[in-house]
């Protein structure tokens, strides 16, 4: 079945031979490939980029939205007598000229399929995601999850770990920066889980995330309403039956995704390399660190707040005139704060020693301050 970027979208095409002629060999080789009713209504509310939905005379109803995303059981009134009925939900909007047409190819393939039953396991439950990701399964099973999420064997896939105030908005997030390559996502204690079947790099796909988080949430800690924009962690594209170890590592690299101002809000574990060690330490052994608790300490004051904060935007941008610019202060003012904070910390950052000393510490710091609110989302085994 057409997946990921093969996906074929209903704003391609026009309402000549040539896109009707399209739209019907895409249907054709669904039927072909024997996919089951899910993945045929799954893959036409993807083409028709709005929900889609079908049910059968013994009251089953399939719906998906625009993103693949399985949604409640609701079924409009509709007109027509066949078996099964159809439909597209464009609330409101003017119908495609082609709508038609996927109507009428998506039934005549549900006609063959065969549809789950009211009971049965559904594409894109999230019980199958979790048995996709965990370990803890027996192989046969997490092949038969594969097989009933309609996932792609022949590809890899990748996990993200998210840690967000709204899952919802999260996912609607990456889902725009991977346009097409969204799989499926499931809440797995109080992270979010995501599997994507994509060919990115894991560079480029880091840095579109975290631009994107720092777009939407520009205010790097949490709101006073208690939100806060979503954290990312990425695995290592991995064969889909290794998801497991791709889950483990995206949530690994979670701990260093960060709120504070200029830490990153998305991060990929292949990017870590010997950084990663940091993980394996002990949250304790990391919190007592002397100059980690002394940079605490002194970020504890709004003065101290600030020079932390650019002491971290320097590291970052590694020039008083960079950090000014982007801070928007004078660089005698950057100047200042640095030379305050280098006398509290016994540091000479002209020294390439100590500059290394202060960027380890920050990481430290942003590792313990993501460890401690993530220690109540520890799932599928240790973190």
């Amino acid at each position: 079945m057409p997946t990921g970027d093969e996906q074929l979208r209903i704003s391609e095409l026009a309402s000549d031979a040539l896109s009707m002629f399209r739209g019907i060999a895409f249907f054709d080789g669904l039927s072909e490939s024997a996919a089951n009713a899910d993945a045929l209504v799954r893959s036409a509310a993807l083409l028709a980029e709005c929900p889609v939905g079908a049910q059968w005379a013994s009251g089953t109803v399939i719906r998906y939205g625009a993103l693949g995303d399985l949604l409640d059981d609701g079924c409009p009134a509709t007109s027509t007598t066949s078996e099964p009925a159809v439909w597209v939900e464009r609330g409101g909007t003017a119908e495609h000229p082609l709508d038609s047409l996927l109507l009428d190819r998506l039934q005549h393939a549900l006609r063959v399929a065969v549809p789950r039953s009211a009971t049965g396991p559904r594409l894109g439950h999230p019980g199958l995601l979790e048995v996709v990701l965990s370990d803890k399964e027996r192989r046969e099973d997490r092949v038969r999850a594969v097989g009933l999420l309609g996932l792609d064997s022949s590809r890899k896939v990748r996990a993200l770990a998210l840690s967000t105030t709204s899952s919802k908005d999260a996912v609607e997030l990456v889902a725009r920066i991977c346009p097409g390559r969204l799989v499926h996502s499931v809440a797995v204690g109080n992270l979010t889980a995501v599997l994507l079947q994509d060919d990115s790099d894991d560079r480029r796909l880091a840095e579109d995330l975290h631009s994107a988080i720092v777009a939407e949430h520009p205010m790097a800690h949490t709101g006073a309403d208690g939100a806060r924009g979503p954290w990312v962690g990425i695995g290592d594209r991995m064969s889909v039956y290794a998801a497991p170890a791709s889950w483990k590592q995206a949530r690994r690299a979670l701990r260093f995704a960060s709120s504070t101002g200029y830490g990153r809000r998305a991060v990929s574990y292949g990017r870590l390399g010997s950084l990663e060690l940091l993980a394996e330490l002990p949250l304790k052994r990391l919190l007592n660190d002397p100059d980690a608790a002394r940079i605490n300490a002194i970020a504890t004051s709004p003065a101290g707040e600030q020079e932390v904060a650019t002491l971290e935007a320097y590291c970052v941008f590694g020039s008083l005139r960079r950090t000014a610019e982007e801070m928007h202060v004078h660089h005698s003012t950057v100047a200042a704060r640095l030379a305050h904070l280098e006398a509290e910390m016994g540091w000479d950052l002209a020294d390439p020693m100590d500059r290394f000393k202060a960027t380890l510490v920050l990481m430290v710091r942003r590792v313990t301050l993501s460890s401690t609110e993530l220690a109540a989302s520890e799932v599928f085994g240790e973190t």
